[in-house]
């Protein structure tokens, strides 16, 4: 059985915009980001618990595919911008190395 990924996913974006405009979106998940290099004060090891990929749907289509590196931060903060062409659902979908995943979704309406 597979634990589900735990952390909270935090998104700001705004809930509507009119055709055209370029919105500014800002996605934060709770995680720590772990090596697996570092060791605590006893000497022992870490074990590595890292995020692969975040990626991002608007109406189903892709819109960005980011791959985690070690030197990710803990909580990883993306800010990025999409142009909206109409209503728009955001799909937002963090994956663990391990195959585990979180996903968040939020909607943008015309004005």
């Amino acid at each position: 059985m597979t634990v589900p990924l735990t952390g909270r996913p935090r998104l700001k974006l705004p809930s509507t915009a009119a055709v055209g405009d370029v919105i500014e979106i800002r996605t934060l998940l709770e995680h720590p980001m772990e090596t697996g290099l570092r060791k605590t004060p006893d000497g022992r090891q870490i074990e590595r618990d890292i995020l692969a990929s975040f990626k991002v749907e608007a109406n189903g289509s892709p819109l960005l595919n980011v791959d985690f590196r070690n030197a990710t931060s803990a909580n990883p903060y993306l800010v990025f911008h999409a142009r909206i062409s109409g209503p728009t659902d955001f799909r937002f979908v963090w994956t663990h190395e391990d195959g585990r995943s979180i996903d968040a979704a939020a909607r943008v309406e015309v004005k």
